[in-house]
């Protein structure tokens, strides 16, 4: 029999939940009394956060695998609060240099990801249960050379309104957030990256790049408050009021 938050100790799952945002999310519904549950790629993630986070469990599962995420929610069982947080690095630069290949990679990784999550997840979620997608900035952000990652972004952005008509009274959110000081910059030397948040940071009205946790709180904000749906959540600094960063 499905459970209702408000009688039990709610549980969380965190696709895409080892690292970054997913972890830091994570850790901060964890602390606030739910019961977590987090999948990551590679079993290697798994083995690290049994290590760091024994309070979490973790489970070795692709996001855009169905087969390996319907295991992924037998073992969990009846789930409030769904967070789809699963990403990946590529889809970036100008369209006449972008690779398709790649940027289908991209779409795999993050749509594909997500959206096969959900689908597979659904019958397992509690009759007031609520789904937060982690998209991002670039899907409204006019940025040269961002046009893969807005299609990717944009896509899962797309969804939220009618799945929070379709799924009701589940609630169902996204959460845009723009420069994150996360591993999904870790492709960049770090002196790079280090020039390019200064520079970010400098041009952004809050005058400081964010960190996962300053969007953890957002997600868990979407993911709790029961008057929340059908919304897109920016957590940007500002980025959307300044124009371009880079």
């Amino acid at each position: 029999m499905s459970r209702s938050t408000s009688s039990s100790t709610p549980t969380a799952l965190v696709v895409g939940g080892t690292s970054g945002t997913g972890l830091a999310t994570a850790r901060l519904l964890a602390g606030r009394g739910d019961t977590v549950h987090v999948t990551g790629r590679t079993a290697a993630r798994v083995e690290a956060l049994a290590a760091s986070d024994p309070g979490l469990t973790a489970h070795a599962a692709d996001a855009a695998d169905a087969d390996r995420m319907a295991g992924v929610g037998d073992a969990v069982g009846t789930i409030d609060r769904l967070v789809l947080a699963s990403s990946g690095g590529d889809g970036a630069g100008p369209l006449a240099d972008l690779d398709l290949a790649v940027l289908r990679g991209a779409f795999e990784a993050k749509l594909w990801g997500q959206l096969t999550s959900l689908r597979t997840l659904l019958p397992r979620l509690a009759p007031d249960a609520s789904v937060t997608f982690v998209s991002a900035i670039s899907a409204r952000a006019a940025l040269p050379g961002t046009a893969g990652l807005a299609a990717v972004n944009g896509a899962i952005e797309a969804m939220v309104r009618p799945l929070a008509v379709e799924l009701a009274p589940r609630r169902v959110n996204a959460v845009s957030p723009g420069v994150v000081d996360t591993p999904w910059w870790s492709a960049l030397p770090e002196d790079a990256r280090r020039a390019y948040f200064e520079q970010v940071a400098a041009a952004l009205p809050v005058r400081r790049v964010a960190t996962a946790e300053d969007i953890a709180e957002t997600v868990a904000l979407a993911a709790t408050n029961r008057n929340l749906t059908g919304t897109v959540l920016e957590t940007d600094g500002g980025a959307r009021l300044v124009g371009p960063l880079g």
